[in-house]
């Protein structure tokens, strides 16, 4: 696929909707590095994805094992035929308290001063598993799939924004988790007041991101529930629905209205700008391609979800990246659990 810089990028994305041309989009969290391509000239062999109904992966497994020298993914990540995914071998190796903490002090400091209202603070943990990345894609249950050769894999929840053929723009803001087998988990998510506050940090930052490309924006549904199915287990995470009504020229616009949107709030913070600067100072790290979006155009319609639940390929070594948002009110403990909570695969 083509790499594209963002002005190229938001001019392909332009000229193929407005063309009514088919194509896919990967935006890194800096919008630095953009791949653009139509979905008919996708290479299996090198990107992999399943955008709900929209994929390039419609060959069974067992199809796909036949051409496995070419679906290697680094030299020890190959396909492996004889992985039980009824037994996952999952290993990891969080991060030390004290180093987390640090991180966690760095962006409460600054949440105290005014600077940010809500951080995503998010940290790289070394992950070991029988599971190799096309393992992953292929038996994962996500909306959003993602797999580039030798980099990274992907399987997201969470949506960024979808249009329809009316020119509606949703917006679907996941924030707040907890496991499902906790007893009263979903009444102890739904009353936790740190948890609610984010919440509604993140909606209040969404309908004015929603605001600057679309009218009569509204908020459609509230903090409701859903159930995600992991490896080790359900966990309950709350969403919101947000939506407006995009011009008539929508369609010959749609790069433009997508960067104007980026990065996610739900993965930055409020507000955006000083909440990234305090990011990049507190995490260390480079986030690349995780918390950058992914989708697809297709006659007049478009759908993307953000890059979350992300592991890449560093030098032979995989990397599970994961964080969570922090509030004024927020206990390092808590959210370093959190962050436990969210490594994992949807392989169940």
């Amino acid at each position: 696929m083509k790499l594209y810089s963002k002005q190229d990028a938001i001019e392909q994305m332009n000229r193929l909707a407005k063309a009514d041309i088919p194509y896919i989009f990967i935006i890194d969290y800096l919008q630095e590095n953009i791949f653009i391509e139509r979905i008919e000239n996708v290479d299996p062999y090198e990107t992999l994805f399943s955008f709900n109904s929209v994929s390039n992966s419609t060959h069974s497994i067992n199809e796909k094992r036949k051409d496995i020298g070419l679906l290697q993914i680094g030299k020890n990540f190959s396909y492996n035929k004889e992985t039980d995914v009824s037994n996952i071998e999952w290993h990891y190796n969080m991060p030390l308290f004290n180093s987390y903490k640090m991180s966690f002090d760095t962006v409460v400091s600054n949440i105290r001063r005014g600077n940010s209202f809500l951080v995503n603070l998010t940290c790289k943990v070394p992950i070991a598993t029988n599971l190799s990345l096309v393992d992953i894609f292929y038996n994962s249950k996500a909306m959003y799939k993602l797999l580039l050769k030798d980099r990274f894999v992907c399987f997201s929840p969470e949506i960024f924004v979808r249009i329809d053929k009316n020119g509606v723009i949703s917006s679907y803001p996941m924030k707040g988790t907890i496991e499902a087998s906790v007893d009263r988990a979903e009444e102890i998510l739904m009353n936790d007041e740190k948890e609610a506050a984010e919440h509604a940090t993140i909606v209040d930052l969404i309908r004015n991101d929603l605001s600057m490309v679309a009218e009569d924006v509204k908020v459609d549904k509230y903090r409701y529930v859903d159930t995600i199915y992991t490896n080790k287990g359900p966990i309950l995470q709350t969403s919101s629905k947000i939506s407006g009504h995009l011009p008539d020229d929508y369609q010959e616009r749609i790069g433009d209205i997508i960067f104007r949107l980026l990065p996610a709030g739900s993965i930055t913070g409020a507000p955006k700008k000083k909440t990234m600067e305090i990011i990049a100072e507190a995490e260390g790290y480079d986030r690349n391609f995780y918390t950058g979006i992914m989708g697809y155009y297709m006659e007049g319609c478009l759908d993307s979800g953000v890059m979350i639940r992300f592991i890449e390929n560093e030098d032979g070594k995989l990397y599970f990246k994961a964080g969570g948002g922090i509030t004024s009110m927020s206990c390092c403990e808590s959210e370093y659990n959190e962050v436990i909570q969210k490594v994992y695969v949807p392989i169940y």
